[in-house]
């Protein structure tokens, strides 16, 4: 069944309950009026002349509801990043996926600072647009039986693509993701099956829409089980998402790693008493962050992998079976191999290679990119373009992006091994990311590691001789009160780049300039 009717059918059997605590308005919307505002909203987006639309919106109740309109007036949503670039982002949406009219809102552009862009309509006029005449049918509608209310909005095969998301863009210009609604659903009864979630439940939603993780496990997830919703749309104010979690007693939150260890850094004890699942994902989960919210809220946080073109998760570790460092168990009805990335030979358990995988959650292709879909996508197979193993218990190990192998005096090194070995040295509140960087001096390649304190140097890289060849070893330790991160969580990997070789100038003229003197 179609996401949104999915919705419908939670809609009505939950009617009176809270569907979304909606922070940035201070209102608690329920099912019964999300039911109606949508059913609205898409009377008002089938006048819309395309099959695409832009919504470009910050996690909330508005942005859910615009999204679950789009769809029942029988178009495509497409996901617009606003945390960076965000009218060069609405722009290259545009052109990609060819349309005009992107749905977004005035508080956000006021808040970026941007002017809006040719196409953009406002979700607040949309709103104060609605008259006595918009509300009344759609009111008598919200009451007729499941079925009917499903034959007067769009409704189709589930083939049909549900959204649109783009990848980050950090190898090439970003992607159009096509996930469909079997896509999607694939992930939430695999999950929803294997966490034993339900209605229930209640979901903190604070991660960007525009993200895979986020519409999957914040928007989708509750709004089809029939839970609850609170929604925060800023990851990034740690303080508040912990009072958050109390306040409401969320069951189920999912973050990356550097949202946790803010977590875990302006938490008091006692704020997570009530999750009963916490799940990172999009980044590796250090032992520090690990162990930190072991130790300060008795909670365990459940790595997980997954990429935008999965819809998102392919495994996950579970409350009852979870082995650390892992990314655990492929979910239900997901194959996963692991191949030679020279031969594409079939690899044995606790072999190193690329990363395969098979399932309904494989997206469709990426939009007006067929060589690029083919070159990812053969014979059902997904190539993720990661590096790992399978150990002997059918536990996943990701090993890094194959870009983030790096080849450094004719080796292969995983600048991924160096951070793990790194992380084992570093204190608790210090955690660390590693890159490679071009010396323009000597116009070869060193490892440089970044951390977030001070450390001893030499004292660490003793320890790390133990375990890494000395050509794997960081030739250089810069310390950035924060490390950059993406709007999805991810560190951004480009610019820490760019910091370290922007050091590296800075150093080179210093020298110079003493030369001189």
């Amino acid at each position: 069944m179609q996401l949104h009717l999915k919705f419908i059918k939670a809609a009505k059997k939950y009617s009176k309950k809270i569907a979304v605590h909606d922070i940035a308005t201070d209102k608690d919307i329920n099912y019964e009026r999300m039911l109606i505002v949508s059913l609205i909203l898409a009377k008002k987006f089938r006048k819309i002349n395309s099959k695409y639309v832009g919504l470009m919106v910050p996690t909330s109740a508005g942005c859910m509801l615009a999204n679950l309109g789009i769809l029942m007036a029988g178009k495509i949503p497409v996901m617009i990043n606003y945390a960076t670039g965000a009218a060069q982002n609405a722009e290259y949406a545009q052109e990609k996926c060819s349309f005009s009219t992107v749905i977004t809102s005035k508080k956000l552009l006021e808040k970026l600072k941007i002017d809006p862009i040719e196409g953009m309509i406002f979700l607040e006029d949309i709103v104060n647009s609605v008259s006595i005449f918009n509300k009344i049918p759609a009111l008598i509608r919200s009451k007729m039986p499941v079925k009917s209310i499903i034959n007067s909005v769009h409704h189709d095969s589930d083939d049909e693509t549900a959204v649109i998301l783009f990848t980050s863009g950090s190898e090439k210009e970003p992607k159009a993701v096509q996930l469909s609604h079997k896509n999607i659903n694939h992930n939430l009864e695999g999950i929803s099956q294997i966490l034993d979630l339900d209605a229930k439940d209640i979901f903190l939603a604070n991660l960007p829409l525009f993200h895979v993780f986020g519409i999957t496990a914040n928007h989708w997830m509750p709004l089809t089980l029939g839970s609850t919703a609170v929604a925060y749309p800023n990851p990034l104010d740690y303080k508040i998402i912990c009072n958050l979690v109390r306040k409401f007693k969320v069951t189920l939150m999912a973050g990356t790693p550097s949202f946790y260890y803010g977590y875990l850094k302006k938490s008091n004890q006692g704020d997570f008493d009530s999750i009963k699942v916490a799940i990172s994902g999009a980044d590796t989960l250090s032992k520090q962050i690990y162990n930190g919210f072991i130790k300060k809220h008795n909670l365990k946080i459940m790595n997980a992998y997954g990429t935008t073109e999965t819809s998102p998760a392919i495994s996950m570790n579970l409350p009852y079976s979870n082995k650390g460092g892992s990314v655990g168990k492929p979910i239900p009805n997901v194959e996963v191999k692991i191949i030679n990335i020279e031969t594409d030979e079939e690899l044995p358990a606790n072999t190193v290679g690329k990363i395969l995988v098979k399932g309904d959650m494989v997206m469709k292709g990426y939009l007006g990119d067929l060589e690029e879909t083919t070159l990812r996508i053969h014979k059902g197979w997904y190539d993720t373009g990661d590096m790992g193993l399978i150990d002997e218990d059918g536990y996943i190990w990701h090993k890094g992006r194959l870009k983030r192998f790096v080849k450094v005096g004719g080796e292969m090194i995983s600048l991924v091994k160096v951070e793990e070995v790194l992380n084992k040295f570093l204190p608790d509140d210090v955690i660390c990311c590693v890159v490679d960087v071009p010396n323009p001096t000597k116009g070869a390649d060193v490892v440089a590691a970044v951390t977030t304190g001070e450390i001893d140097t030499k004292a660490i890289v003793r320890k790390m001789k133990k375990e890494l060849p000395a050509i794997a070893l960081p030739k250089e330790f810069h310390t950035f009160k924060n490390i950059p991160m993406m709007g999805s969580g991810k560190v951004n990997f480009k610019e820490v780049e760019r910091l370290c070789r922007e050091i590296h100038k800075q150093a080179n003229r210093k020298k110079k300039y003493r030369g001189k003197k």
